[in-house]
């Protein structure tokens, strides 16, 4: 046994004390704004925070929810997050209107948006859409919905009904349209949960129509990857959250036990959020494999062309944005790390 004296046993704690604050303080600190409430939608982040995924790489991570007055955009755009989670329309939107945010890391690679019908409405298929009236969310969420009526031949006001819709399910179930815009892991399950059975139902897959924009995403500064140092801080960042991710579409459960944990309404309940993880797993094909939170340049481009050619006088985006919109330097970065 080795002995030390009083001073030296001072020595060491001071030492430890010393490393231990060095350690604190290296931590580098990142905010990462999210699009909506703790839900299943973000539960890649939550349990990379509770997994320690994002200590381990030494990062700080406050996560911030969203809300009905709170716009990620606006929230990077005054520099109180490094990172947000969007969707690309509202994205590429926002660039041209002078917010310069650019995709490093995309989670989702296939879009949850749908439009559900009661099939007693005696819709069978997108070509009986004529004459009825269809439920559509704004705000951006419009866009798909009307690239799709373009290309069908449907025109609004003519050939079809716009109900706007809040977001809930209420004109499905209250008759006032025959279809309604839903999530796969939100809305759908709403349906259900009111007492409508999946065989009462159709759906109609933004994705299986071509016309499916992408959905959640990592967004940042564009002026900020000019910085060395920001790009290895948001790879350490990208890292873990894929790692997050991960683990939570393998750990459904799992995973809506700490979504459920962070929700302070208490609103949110275990059998609905792992209803809501299993369905937002579909939209990860990739989890799991060396390509996920890899950005396809066709789906990139795909948004693109449905921003372009939507319909109506006034598009999304007047300017194709070529790729100023999107980098792989991150994801590049993120898949080197150790």
């Amino acid at each position: 046994m080795i002995k030390r004296s009083a001073f030296q046993c001072g020595l060491w704690l001071t030492a430890l004390s010393v490393a231990m604050s060095f350690q604190t303080q290296a931590a580098e600190k990142v905010t990462v704004q999210l699009k909506w409430l703790p839900q299943s939608q973000f539960a890649g982040y939550y349990v990379a925070q509770e997994k320690g995924f994002y200590e381990q790489e030494g990062l700080d991570v406050t996560i911030k929810p969203g809300g009905t007055d709170i716009s990620p955009v606006q929230v990077i755009a005054g520099k109180s997050a490094d990172v947000i989670v969007n969707w690309l329309p509202d994205s590429l939107a926002s660039r041209e209107a002078g917010v310069p945010l650019v995709n490093i890391a995309q989670v989702y690679n296939r879009s949850g948006m749908m439009l559900t019908c009661k099939k007693s409405s005696g819709i069978k298929t997108p070509a009986d859409f004529k004459g009825k009236t269809l439920g559509v969310w704004y705000g951006g969420n419009e866009y798909p919905f009307f690239n799709w009526m373009n290309k069908l031949g449907l025109k609004p006001g003519k050939d079809i009904t716009i109900l706007k819709q809040g977001f809930n399910v209420d004109p499905l179930l209250q008759d006032q349209a025959a279809c309604i815009s839903t999530m796969n892991y939100n809305e759908y399950g709403q349906l259900l949960d009111a007492g409508l059975k999946a065989s009462d139902l159709i759906s109609f897959p933004y994705d299986d129509q071509g016309v499916s924009t992408l959905e959640d995403g990592l967004y940042v500064r564009g002026p900020d990857l000019q910085n060395p140092a920001f790009v290895a801080k948001m790879a350490k960042f990208v890292k873990a959250s894929l790692k997050g991710w991960d683990y939570a579409v393998q750990h459904p459960q799992e995973a809506a036990k700490i979504v459920v944990a962070e929700d302070a309404s208490g609103s949110a309940t275990e059998e609905a959020q792992t209803r809501q993880m299993e369905n937002v797993a579909k939209l990860i094909t990739n989890a799991n494999t060396p390509k996920m939170g890899y950005l396809e340049p066709a789906a990139y481009r795909q948004t693109i062309d449905v921003l372009l050619h939507s319909g109506g006088d006034t598009p999304v985006i007047k300017k194709d944005p070529g790729d100023a919109g999107m980098t792989h330097a991150v994801w590049d970065a993120a898949m080197k790390l150790k």
